[in-house]
Order: structure tokens, then sequence, then C-alpha cells
């Protein structure tokens, strides 16, 4: 492999001769990076070698992908020769030391952290939106969008190819994994202390229960909703709340987009929900709404309340898809939609996301 500025666009020697591309799982240990290795194993196998790379603290662990044992290698310079794309799933400032070093050596990278995302110069790709914008990679990087974002992006990108999309208003709820192995722990011992009882009925009951144990979260998650996730930004929003207004803007293209977001976190393990209110510039129906979600790539449409079917976490869990429910037409604006939203934050809100992206570039690549 070659080093400048065409290998940062991804110079893939082995095109036209057989050769499947060497792809690095940088994070393989990880919560998202253990859910990766398993779609890796599910999915269609266009990979030639599958590096697993991750801190040297877990070099020299086995981990299973493909139906293989594979041996974990300390993160480096080195562990990047001969690597044609590289899946980050690492903290911010993992991502934003090595992801530029990948990319110096031919790597495409394919970043999961939010380092990059609003870098005009790395595109914020999802592949049922907007695909070809991973073509364009002046720095050989490719960013993957927020989990939050990415929930609800599908539908309301196919939406928005009919309607012409004019304004979001989003309620998230989150699940307990968006914080990460901590978050979950927290989450279930939080649940234990409180199992069996009678709290939830006196204030400040379930926090003398829970104590110290508030993990990430600021509140009690169990038995509560906490109406934060993020770290604070300027005038009260959370940066969870400017993600999901910024990434929407940059993946569908519309810089003026207006958002206002409420993110809140809910005890729930993993996936999360929307509730999204969308005004368009044409006038909407459930009737086309239904249709365009019925057949939109990444969309499942699950929506009969009479018979008690629409999305919940429990039933999305696992899942790929996007699960689409009560649809509605706004009472008072002809324009607007009124939707229910659940995805699995671990595999459409990183993971698989990830390995979508991936498998573009490595299609690309292959391409005589």
């Amino acid at each position: 492999m070659t080093s400048g500025p065409a290998a940062r666009t991804g110079t893939f020697t082995g095109a036209g001769t057989g050769r499947k591309p060497v792809l690095a799982v940088v994070g393989a240990t990880g919560a998202v990076g253990t859910v990766m290795l398993e779609i890796l194993s599910q999915r269609q196998d266009v990979w030639g070698e599958i590096r697993l790379v991750a801190s040297p603290r877990s070099a020299g662990r086995r981990l299973a992908v493909r139906g293989e044992e594979t041996e974990v290698v300390a993160l480096s310079e080195e562990a990047f020769d001969g690597v044609d794309v590289a899946m980050f799933d690492v903290p911010d400032e993992v991502s934003a030391q090595w992801a530029p070093i990948a990319a110096a050596k031919g790597t495409v990278v394919v970043d999961n952290s939010a380092a990059f995302r609003m870098d005009p110069d790395v595109p914020l790709v999802v592949p049922e939106v907007n695909a070809h914008a991973a073509r364009v990679r002046p720095r050989g990087i490719i960013a993957n969008p927020n989990c939050t974002t990415l929930s609800m992006i599908v539908a309301v990108a196919a939406l928005h190819a009919e309607f012409g999309l004019s304004e979001l208003v989003v309620s998230s709820y989150q699940a307990a994994s968006g914080a990460g192995k901590a978050g979950v722990d927290t989450l279930r011992a939080q649940l234990a202390a409180v199992a069996g009882s009678s709290l939830g009925t006196q204030p400040g009951d379930v926090r003398r229960a829970v104590g110290d144990g508030l993990g990430p979260f600021p509140a009690p998650l169990a038995l509560n909703v906490v109406p934060w996730a993020g770290s604070l930004r300027e005038d009260g929003w959370s940066s969870e709340e400017l993600k999901i207004r910024d990434e929407s803007r940059k993946i569908l293209g519309l810089p003026s987009l207006r958002v206002a977001a409420t993110c809140v976190r809910v005890p729930v393990i993993t996936t999360h929900s929307l509730a999204v209110h969308a005004r368009f510039e044409n006038e909407v129906t459930v009737e086309q709404a239904h249709e365009i979600l019925a057949s939109a790539p990444g969309v499942v449409l699950v929506d009969d309340p009479a018979e008690g079917e629409f999305p919940t976490p429990a039933d999305a869990v696992g899942t790929d898809p996007t699960w689409v429910g009560r649809v509605r037409r706004s009472l008072d604006d002809p324009r607007a939609l009124d939707l229910f939203v659940c995805g699995d934050n671990l595999r459409k809100g990183a993971a698989l996301n990830t390995a979508q992206v991936a498998e573009c570039v490595a299609a690309e690549l292959t391409t005589p």
C-alpha cells in the first residue's frame, strides 16, 4: 500500500485480483465491538482477514469471529499494516488520535465516535439514506452517526424524500446501554435494589434505596425517567440533543432544518425510542406515509393500535431495522405527521451501521 493523499481515499491493491479487503475492528473487546463481531459472523462475508485490535491490556485475548478464534492485537501504528478498512469503536479521544494515523497508512476508517461527525471533510453516512457520500472522504475517514439519530433517521429520510422535511420536534427515550456497560450495570443494580418493594410512592424513597449507586446517571433510573442524556452545552441544551439536530441536518443535506429535541433516559436495557413530530413542505396523509414506510429499506412498519400493535423496545431489541408505528397526521396541521420509532442502539445505532458503511467501501474498493 502507498501513503499520501491517494491512499487516504482508500487505495486497494487487490482490485480485480479476487483478493478480499482486509478489515480491522478497533475496540473489538468493547460492548459495541462485541456486537460488531456477531454482525460480521451473520452478514455476507466480504472480507479477507479480519484483524481484532484493542487496548494493550486486552492484547492476547482470543475472540470468535466468523466461527474462528482470533487473537486480539494491541492498538499501534503497525496494527494497520496491510489493512484496507478499519471499523473504530473507541472513545472520542482515541479515535481523534488514531483514525488519522490509520488513514495515513491507506486504511479507510469508519469511525463510530463523535470525533469527526461534524468535520466538513468527513462524510456522515447512513447507507439507506446517503451511501453515495461515503465515496468522498478527503481525510480517509467516514463517520457513523450517534445512536439516537440512527434510531429514527432512516424512517424520517424516507418520508423526507417524498414530502420534503422542514421541521423536527423529537423526544427520545434512551436505553441505559447508551451510557455503556456502566449504564447497564447501574440499571440492573438499581432494579435489584427496588425489586419486590413498594418504593416509588413517596418523595425520595427511590433515591434512598439506590443511595450512591447512580453510576453515569444524574438521578435514579429504576422506577424513574431522567430528562437528561449527554453533557451540558450552551443555554441548557445537552450534547445528545444537539447531536440529533446537527447530525440530522448533515445526513439529510438540510443545513437550515429546524430541529428541537429533548433527550430522556428510561429504565430500558437496550433500544432507543423516539416520539417524532415531523413537518413537511407538502401535505401528508397516513395512507401515503404507511406506503412509504412499509417499502423503505431498513424499516419495519408496525401500526395497528386497535390490536395493540406498535413498536416497543422489548420487541425491537436484538433486531436490525427501525421499527415505526403510531403514525398520525397532526390534528392541527395537514403537513405534519407524528410517529413513534424504536431502534436497537447497539445494532443499527452503532455496530450494524458501521458494518454497512464498511461494506459499501469494500464494494467500492473491489470493483474493477
